[in-house]
């Protein structure tokens, strides 16, 4: 079980802010909301041991009442037989992941079956957790934003010099601008934590590789 949690929003608003292709060019991908994901994986050691506590950590203060309700209820179904143990878990599971998702900003779209894709950057996050450095992925994080920096940059400046030869020239240079200024706005709110608190959203303007 992993032993430590990144905020998920703070990690999808980098990634799209610097232009990482999985997050980019698809949905929010993330492995809290699989059956074999961190929470979940802390729901079964709950239910194993009877105790609630392992869970809570995953969810915010206002919703423990509702996640230990649901546990104790959770427990005492589970006597009735296999059939009913396995929907109370399946609850529980449910119930958790989605006070979860909640809490970071997302919606909830139902538990992913194992195995379902993870996102290029959560995994990166959670390699360097379990590594104990977080120099590889400083390395790839501040690369790829350099290498998204002086593209956006770099035609901007191509289309600057052109701006005043025609209207046409000059809305290339304009379109060039507002993705170079909007790429660094996007860069430095999320740097700034901006998008570190549950329920932000990704920085206005953050754009992705081929936009």
């Amino acid at each position: 079980m992993r032993k430590a949690h990144l905020p998920r929003q703070l990690i999808t608003g980098l990634a799209i802010a610097i232009g990482l292709t999985p997050l980019a060019s698809a949905p929010v991908l993330a492995h809290c909301d699989t059956v074999d994901g961190p929470v979940v994986i802390a729901a079964r050691e709950a239910l194993a041991h009877g105790d609630v506590t392992p869970v809570l950590k995953w969810v915010s203060p206002g919703d423990e009442e509702e996640v230990e309700a649901v546990f104790e209820h959770a427990l005492a179904v589970r006597q009735l037989g296999d059939p009913a143990r396995q929907l109370a878990d399946r609850y529980f599971f449910e119930t958790l992941v989605r006070l979860h998702r909640e809490g970071e900003g997302f919606g909830y779209t139902g538990l992913k079956a194992a195995g379902s894709p993870v996102s290029a950057a959560v995994l990166a996050a959670d390699t360097a957790l379990e590594s104990g450095s977080a120099d590889a992925l400083v390395a790839e994080i501040t690369g790829v934003i350099a290498e998204g920096v002086r593209k956006r940059f770099g035609h901007a400046r191509e289309t600057r010099a052109l701006a005043e030869e025609s209207v046409t020239a000059g809305r290339e240079f304009v379109a060039a601008y507002v993705q170079f200024t909007h790429y660094v706005e996007g860069l430095e709110a999320v740097a700034g934590g901006h998008s570190a608190e549950h329920g932000a959203g990704v920085p206005h303007g953050a754009v992705g590789p081929d936009r």
